[in-house]
């Protein structure tokens, strides 16, 4: 958990709390967060062990609801926008944690890659990167896809945006904002991206933080 700048999609610059929720078993192989994907509770440790961790590290800590909004309090978070990432936080019903967190002030977002149910507050932004024939052998919902607000997908040739294309078939009507992202900033899936951007009139999502250096 740690305070930081949207880098990606349509908060790109909004100050928020990013929430990494530990476990994924889709596994994508680009993926820069693969200290989240294992569930061992050998690995529990301390909260101010793991929000204060030097380095990326597997270890994560156990917290209610209520315990989570105190912690950004007694942290003196001022962000208000709170983005649950992961891992796939999804596995998870967030329902009871995104309406606290409205109650309270806050607005929430969910990045997950459409793989599980999307369970969470009417009024959370729900962010869909479909990861598509993944390691994990999971298909994409056609129900997350219902329920996003945006659709961020990860390009690094034209045989991905043509997935994406297949999935946007199933759907009786397309989110409003979708957004093409190069995978790990390469250019030719840059320059990919930001053509079909323009011809389709989608947006162009840079992962922005890893060009200023923060996390």
């Amino acid at each position: 958990m740690f305070e930081t700048i949207q880098g990606e999609g349509v908060y790109t610059g909004v100050p928020a709390v990013f929430v990494r929720l530990q476990g994924c078993p889709v596994g994508c192989p680009w993926c820069d967060t693969k200290h989240t994907w294992e569930l061992d509770e050998n690995m529990i440790d301390s909260v101010d062990a793991v929000i204060n961790k030097a380095a990326e590290s597997e270890r994560y800590f156990g917290i209610s609801e209520l315990g989570l909004l105190a912690l950004f309090e007694q942290q003196r978070y001022q962000a208000k926008h709170v983005v649950l990432t992961g891992g796939e936080p999804c596995m998870y019903d967030l329902t009871d944690l995104t309406e606290l967190l409205h109650e309270h002030g806050y607005t929430t977002q969910i990045e997950t890659s459409g793989a599980f149910e999307v369970r969470c507050a009417k009024e959370t932004w729900v962010t869909v990167s479909p990861k598509i024939n993944m390691k994990g052998g999971y298909d994409i919902l056609t129900s997350a896809l219902e329920r996003a607000n945006e659709i961020k997908h990860p390009i690094a040739m034209q045989k991905h945006i043509d997935e994406l294309d297949a999935l946007l078939s199933r759907l009786d009507a397309v989110p409003g904002i979708i957004c093409l992202q190069p995978i790990s900033q390469q250019p030719r899936a840059t320059e990919l991206a930001i053509k079909t951007c323009i011809e389709r009139n989608w947006r162009l999502s840079l992962q922005t933080h890893k060009y200023v250096g923060i996390a």
